[in-house]
């Protein structure tokens, strides 16, 4: 039977979001290097696909400034207008690009973000990898400072160590803010983060972890296994990722089979039992922001919520990936 899917407190904030966001970067109009990993997609197919997740019940949507140096924002926010909904309907993430940048760029940057998001707010505004050429202290001083004049109201960052997480969480807390999520690869395929203190040092300091990639780039999918000529069909940078190496897909090829059973129980896609586990192995501690470049694809990707693994299925899905972790 489906069920509702239950909010969860992300970080020490008072957001409360569904398990399942989408994740933006797709919406990035082939517009700069990271939006040409994506095909182009019309107002049209952008406007249907946060139509379709909405309706699935997410609240949450997550984009950055990289993302089409803005287009993703853009479109995000148009999309979310001609929709009908408003400032305040849903919540916001989005990120500064710190590649060769100094601390003074947050400042310098946040108004073209707000400008682009177009009325809506920011609700996190993340850090988006540790590559800065300014100190933590810097950096997360400027954040906290965007806070106090009420131009976002939430911090997180992403792609960051234990020991950097734990780094910006003190230098947030002389400020009497919290760090309230740290965005990081995370799926079947990839659980690092369980063995490297990532998740241990979030769980310690009540972060939450936002998983990106949930599904490997669509590899827990099984379609690549079962079809190997799609890969002649991937585009741009994407056809040179590790997960779509032969070898890697011979590795991943177990996880796949215990999706394939699980789904066939579920009456659900393999996709959505990767999900699930994404959603529940570690309990309310993580949240998915799985992308979306077709509609059916983001139905699916909030109906991934509406069921629960039982911990025997969760236990066996651990057992069959553990050499990902």
């Amino acid at each position: 039977m489906a069920q509702e899917p239950s909010l969860r407190k992300l970080g020490r904030s008072e957001l409360r979001v569904t398990p399942i966001g989408l994740g933006c970067w797709q919406f990035s109009g082939r517009k700069n290097i990271p939006g040409k990993f994506w095909p182009l997609l019309s107002q049209e197919q952008i406007q249907e696909i946060i139509s379709v997740s909405l309706k699935g019940g997410v609240n949450w949507f997550d984009t950055a400034e990289a993302y089409g140096g803005g287009e993703s924002e853009i479109n995000l926010s148009r999309s979310l207008k001609r929709l009908g909904i408003n400032p305040g309907d849903v919540y916001i993430a989005t990120k500064w690009t710190p590649m060769l940048r100094t601390a003074a760029t947050i400042h310098k940057t946040i108004g073209e973000r707000l400008d682009c998001l177009d009325g809506f707010g920011i609700d996190i505004h993340q850090v988006h990898n540790p590559f800065y050429l300014s100190s933590t202290r810097s950096v997360m001083t400027a954040m906290a400072e965007l806070v106090k004049m009420g131009r976002i109201r939430y911090i997180g960052v992403s792609n960051f160590s234990a020991k950097r997480m734990r780094k910006a969480h003190a230098e947030l807390r002389q400020f009497g803010l919290e760090l309230v999520s740290n965005q990081v690869k995370y799926s079947l395929l990839a659980r690092k983060i369980e063995s490297n203190g990532v998740l241990d040092t979030a769980k310690e300091l009540g972060i939450s972890i936002i998983a990106y990639s949930p599904l490997s780039q669509g590899v827990l999918s099984g379609k690549f296994h079962d079809q190997p000529a799609l890969l002649r069909g991937l585009k741009g940078f994407r056809k040179f990722m590790p997960e779509f190496w032969k070898k890697n897909l011979e590795k991943s090829r177990p996880v796949v089979e215990a999706l394939k059973e699980l789904a066939e129980k579920y009456q659900v896609s393999t996709s959505q039992v990767a999900l699930n586990w994404v959603l529940y192995t570690q309990g309310a501690s993580v949240v998915a922001i799985p992308g979306a470049t077709k509609a059916e694809q983001a139905r699916e990707d909030a109906a991934a919520m509406r069921f629960r693994l039982n911990d025997d299925e969760l236990d066996h899905l651990n057992t069959v990936s553990v050499g990902f972790k």
